[in-house]
C-alpha cells in the first residue's frame, strides 16, 4: 500500500482553514493558508518525486523545481508570484512597509488567492486522495 503524501495531507488542514477564514472575512488569513497549502502542494510533489524538500516558503522557487517534473504547473507561475507577496505581511504587523502597499488582503484578494489554491489542487492532488 502507497504512504499517504505528508504534505498533501497538510495542504488539506490549510484549505479548510483557508475557506473558514474566507467565510469569517479574515481575509488576510485566507490569503496566509493559501499560500500555505499551495506551498506544501508544491513541496508534496518533490516528495512524490524522491527529490530534496528545501527550506523555503518561496513559491516561484518551488515551482521552478517542480516544472520539470510536473510541466503544467508552469501555468501557475503569476499566481505563485501573487500569493508569494501574502506570506511576511499577513504574518506580521510590523511587515517591511510597502510590502503590500494597498495594505492588507481585501475579499476580492482572498477569493482570487482560494480560487488558484483550489485550481492547483485539482491540477496536482488526485480526487482520490
Amino acid at each position: 500500500m502507497k504512504r499517504l503524501n505528508p504534505w498533501f495531507e497538510l495542504s488539506r488542514e490549510d484549505w479548510r482553514t483557508a475557506e473558514w477564514t474566507l467565510q469569517e472575512k479574515i481575509f488576510n488569513q485566507t490569503c496566509f493558508h493559501s499560500q500555505q497549502g499551495v506551498e506544501k502542494i508544491l513541496k508534496g510533489v518533490l516528495f512524490e518525486k524522491g527529490r530534496d524538500i528545501p527550506k523555503t516558503h518561496h513559491l516561484s522557487e518551488l515551482l521552478t523545481l517542480c516544472e520539470k517534473h510536473f510541466p503544467a504547473l508552469g501555468n501557475f507561475r503569476e499566481e505563485c508570484l501573487l500569493l508569494d507577496r501574502y506570506y511576511i505581511p499577513t504574518r506580521y504587523p510590523d511587515a517591511l512597509p510597502g510590502s503590500l502597499p494597498e495594505g492588507l488582503p481585501s475579499m476580492e484578494d482572498a477569493k482570487k488567492a482560494l480560487d488558484t489554491f483550489q485550481h492547483l489542487r485539482m491540477v496536482v492532488i488526485p480526487p482520490s486522495l
